[in-house]
């Protein structure tokens, strides 16, 4: 359910806000929704993350060997990128 709500905001405020929301594509309304979301949303408790359902699907998608080392991979990567 949708509810209307009346703001009283600077003037200078408002047109920031306009054009931060134009630029990404984005309703004003959409925009306060979301930061309002944010600050009054269910909190994680402790160090639990929660994990987008993007990121969950991806997870699995590829299996690495068991002495695979990502740190000497990622330093030879960038030995490389950097020659």
């Amino acid at each position: 359910m949708e509810t209307k709500l009346t703001l009283r905001l600077n003037d200078k405020v408002i047109e920031r806000a306009k054009t931060y929301a134009k630029s990404h594509k984005i309703s004003l309304s959409k925009l306060i929704e979301s930061y309002l979301d944010s600050l009054t949303g269910e909190k994680n408790t402790g160090n639990k993350k929660s994990i987008t359902p993007l990121v969950e699907s991806l997870s699995g998608v590829i299996e690495l060997p068991s002495d695979f080392d990502y740190k000497k991979e990622y330093s030879d990567y960038l030995t490389d990128k950097y020659k």
